[in-house]
């Protein structure tokens, strides 16, 4: 196949094929190839800290203060996701949030179970079974609780509720930056 392929010409190729450099090589990626650039934070708790149990199924259960920058400027809509990869039955889904318009870059505390949302955001199915935040409840140990943030280049249409994996699914193609906050819980 490469006889008529002189020595040079492959080391061309093989330099081109591996030496191509782009500046977003050095950018945190996700494995869907979009960049970790959203910084997330919150007043209730550090990157890897421990969430107070007001947050949680021991408290008040009620949802902590987020807030986020740089966003593309291409960036229609927002969707955060909330999971406990820790869950002894698999991924447990604490909260499903989407189509959080694009000018919004926080969320206050308590946000209400509503399916909709003032600002015209949707709250999907959670594994509670129902839409809206449902704090940390571990059966034992300490977990590690993610939201998971995406900035999408489109408004997202569910007939119903979405869960995790229809959203998940819808966003294919869709994430232009992503970007999560980690908490850890344990029950006294």
């Amino acid at each position: 196949m490469f006889k008529n392929i002189s020595f040079f010409s492959m080391l061309f190729l093989l330099f081109i094929a591996c030496g191509k450099s782009d500046e977003k090589e050095n950018k945190p990626q996700d494995k869907g190839g979009f960049e970790m650039v959203l910084k997330i934070t919150s007043t209730a708790f550090e990157e890897g800290g421990p969430i107070p149990a007001r947050f949680t199924c021991d408290g008040e259960d009620v949802s902590p203060s987020l807030s986020w920058s740089n966003a593309p400027e291409k960036t229609k809509s927002f969707a955060l996701i909330c999971d406990d990869p820790d869950a002894p039955r698999g991924t447990w889904i604490h909260w499903v949030l989407y189509n959080l318009p694009s000018d919004v870059t926080e969320l206050a505390e308590a946000i209400p179970p509503d399916d909709t949302l003032e600002s015209g955001a949707r709250q999907g199915m959670t594994s509670f079974g129902r839409p809206g935040y449902g704090g940390p409840c571990p059966p034992s140990g300490t977990h590690r609780y993610f939201f998971k943030l995406y900035a999408l280049d489109t408004v997202l249409q569910f007939e119903q509720a979405a869960d995790s994996q229809a959203l998940l699914e819808a966003m294919k193609g869709h994430i232009l930056a992503a970007g999560q906050l980690m908490g850890r819980y344990g029950r006294p």
